[in-house]
């Protein structure tokens, strides 16, 4: 009992950490993006993440025990996360304000109770489901309240077709990944996650530079020290180690659990965002804050709980 109240100690551990990394890549992005298109950043991170993923594994740092079969399967978790996840989310806010992609973002944990539910039989108590309600009104109050640019106009519908299908893909990831991890080991499905970004984004980001003849402005941005330093914090924490944790912490509770930590970095952003950037904090973002933390420490307390009984 003692090693498995263990194993579960690091999988909250790991799925805090998560959230902490995550909540603090937003200023980084708002620096990187100073310096690179949005599209050319993912390039640049991923491009990062997988190079580092190469020097750990010729390091030792776990070993490449791909199979034909093995890279079936877990290929389609690389796809929806990160490749769809961010393309889609980056193509969705080019027609939505942020907070309303900040809304739809917020249902993820949601969309993964649902999904998990269906797909691979998660149970989830009233409890559970009421406070990963609860977590996700939080962010719906903070960016509700918060306000925000407009969109595309008449393209709205589009925007949160995308956003949508962002959402889904984050969700399916983590249900699929829950499976998974009963299979295959953390470090390979992190490093084909990587790789499959690498080549997906590098390939979008060089094919519009080829088409608009600016091929040779690629690698502009490495000759900014702030986005050098940004492009390491989103390239090796923000995606590497969080994908790691990720892996690691879905590996030993359930999927509707660990989404529900995505709601939890909006709070670290916004402490982030007063710390680094001296925004300004007000008190929706206090009581948002605490809708949030409610819900998470409720749904994952409960989890516990009915674990224990079981």
């Amino acid at each position: 009992m003692t090693g498995e109240s263990s194993s579960l100690g690091k999988a909250y551990g790991a799925a805090l950490a998560y959230a902490v990394i995550i909540g603090f890549s937003f200023v980084f992005v708002k620096f990187a993006l100073r310096s690179a298109s949005p599209m050319d950043l993912l390039a640049h991170r991923f491009t990062v993440s997988f190079a580092a993923a190469n020097v750990l594994l010729l390091a030792g740092w776990g070993r490449a025990r791909f199979t034909w079969s093995g890279i079936v399967r877990l290929l389609p978790i690389a796809v929806f996360y990160p490749s769809c996840f961010f393309m889609f989310q980056s193509l969705g806010l080019f027609y939505l304000s942020s907070s309303e992609a900040g809304i739809i973002q917020a249902a993820i944990p949601i969309l993964t109770m649902v999904l998990a539910g269906i797909f691979i039989q998660e149970r989830s108590t009233g409890w559970q489901k009421l406070f990963i309600v609860l977590s996700v009104g939080g962010v719906a109050f903070i960016v509700t309240m918060s306000g925000g640019e407009g969109g595309g106009g008449g393209w709205r519908l589009a925007g949160y077709c995308l956003m949508l299908i962002s959402a889904l893909s984050s969700a399916a990831y983590n249900v699929m990944a829950r499976k998974l991890t009963q299979i295959h080991s953390v470090a390979d499905m992190t490093y084909l996650m990587m790789g499959v970004g690498f080549v997906v984004f590098n390939t979008i980001a060089l094919s519009q530079h080829v088409s608009a003849g600016t091929l040779m402005t690629y690698f502009e941005p490495f000759a900014e020290p702030r986005f050098v330093v940004s492009i390491l914090y989103l390239g090796l924490m923000s995606s590497l180690l969080t994908s790691y944790l990720t892996n690691y912490a879905l590996s030993r509770i359930q999927a509707s659990q660990m989404s529900v930590f995505v709601n939890l970095s909006v709070v670290v952003t916004i402490g982030a965002g007063v710390i680094v950037l001296r925004e300004v904090l007000s008190w929706y973002h206090v009581a948002g804050a605490a809708l949030i933390l409610g819900g998470v420490i409720g749904a994952n307390t409960r989890a516990r709980n009915k674990a224990k009984l079981l």
